[in-house]
């Protein structure tokens, strides 16, 4: 039986092992945490909605369903050359037949970086978020911006429409506390159509919604730093604010950048279109990159998503196999790049769709809401083997 190492427990590396191991391969995953964290529900443990624990998979939990090796470390050094992972806690591995890195990305920094809170870095920032809009309510008023970034670098590694989400749940629970108009809400980014990658007509509907829902914008201005009580510009305006949620484009993760793998000019890891990474003579290693870890390549308007991550590792699955047995039928992620998503206000959604051939947002009140909550349930429940997946997913 082959022995495959997965290193990361997120979208993409729950998947790959799970999917491997029901191949018969003798499958090890390493996490540095011991949950499976469903970011793209995190966006209502702020408003109270959920709960911490809602969003958290016990990884051990996921192990007994599947059957695999569960290592809780922290990965320090990936050697490509020497065939090892070396970890926090002393071990070094070297057995395994194939190695899959689905680690994530690491975030950029600024300037004051401390003074802000991300709804896409650590899972326990979702409850300093929430812990300071309690706050704010208790004093009755304040001033909200919530943003994000781009890597110059990569387009591809940016997440703006977690920070949409919040701030639309934000407004919403403040609505409905009757506590609105206590409130200035203000989107910010340095780009100068934030969403643009989503489509015109996104891109169109998003600005009426933000008039509709009396929520000012600040874009096309660097940001420079950030100050305990607001935003710097590189015009030296300042956008004031009492809570601050940011969201900074991704970065190469630093035991990547370190490592002598193959990367592009952001730190992610270069592969081909099977997500293989390649030896210097353009020959398959015995080495995968899958999700937010791994360069993407493609359109413009390309975007890290999970629903991406999970077919690089379903595929890497499927093609590892193929391998092992002679052939030769192997799967692209390229073929399957698109945006997708369910943008959740609180108290509806919208439907947000793009490939190759098309774009556009549909709106779907009241029941968008309670969809995205559909699929937080078939999340969780698909990956513990308690529902059957959906066909293609």
């Amino acid at each position: 039986m082959k022995k495959v190492l997965v290193l990361g427990a997120g979208f993409a590396g729950v998947d790959a092992a799970s999917y491997l191991q029901k191949m018969n391969y003798d499958v090890t995953l390493v996490s540095d945490r011991d949950y499976f964290y469903i970011y793209p529900t995190s966006i209502w443990i702020p408003t109270h909605e959920s709960n911490f624990e809602d969003v958290c998979v016990d990884l051990r939990e996921l192990q007994r369903a599947h059957g695999f090796t569960l290592i809780i470390d922290e990965v320090i050094e990936i050697s490509k050359k020497k065939s090892s992972v070396t970890l926090a806690g002393g071990d070094v591995l070297t057995d395994y037949d194939y190695l899959i890195i689905a680690m994530g990305a690491a975030k950029m920094s600024a300037p004051g970086i401390e003074n802000t809170l991300s709804i896409c870095g650590a899972p326990e920032q979702s409850l300093k978020i929430r812990d300071a809009l309690d706050a704010l309510i208790e004093k009755g008023s304040g001033k909200i911006c919530m943003g994000f970034g781009g890597n110059p670098k990569d387009t591809s590694a940016v997440r703006g429409g977690p920070g949409f989400e919040l701030l639309f749940n934000v407004h919403t629970m403040l609505k409905k506390k009757g506590m609105r108009e206590n409130f200035e809400l203000t989107f910010f980014a340095p780009m100068a159509e934030p969403g643009k990658r989503m489509g015109p007509q996104a891109l169109k509907m998003m600005d009426i919604m933000f008039s509709k829902l009396k929520i000012k914008k600040h874009f096309g201005k660097k940001i420079e730093m950030f100050t305990n009580d607001g935003i710097v510009f590189e015009d030296d305006s300042k956008l004031d604010s009492d809570l601050t949620m940011f969201i900074p484009a991704g970065d190469g993760h630093a035991v990547i950048k370190n490592s002598d793998l193959p990367t592009n000019d952001a730190g992610f890891i270069k592969t081909d279109d099977y997500s293989c990474v390649l030896n210097e003579d353009g020959s398959m290693s015995n080495i995968y990159a899958i999700g937010d870890v791994a360069a993407l390549e493609g359109y413009d308007w390309r975007a890290k998503q999970g629903h991406v991550a999970e077919v690089m590792a379903k595929n890497t699955a499927h093609n590892i196999e193929q391998r092992d047995n002679g052939g030769s039928d192997f799967r692209g992620y390229h073929e399957h790049l698109n945006i997708l998503c369910v943008m959740d206000t609180g108290d509806g959604a919208a439907f947000v769709y793009r490939d190759e051939k098309r774009a556009f947002m549909l709106p779907m009140p009241i029941i968008g809401h309670w969809l995205k909550k559909g699929w937080g349930f078939y999340c969780r429940n698909s990956k513990l083997g308690k529902i059957p997946r959906i066909p293609g997913m």
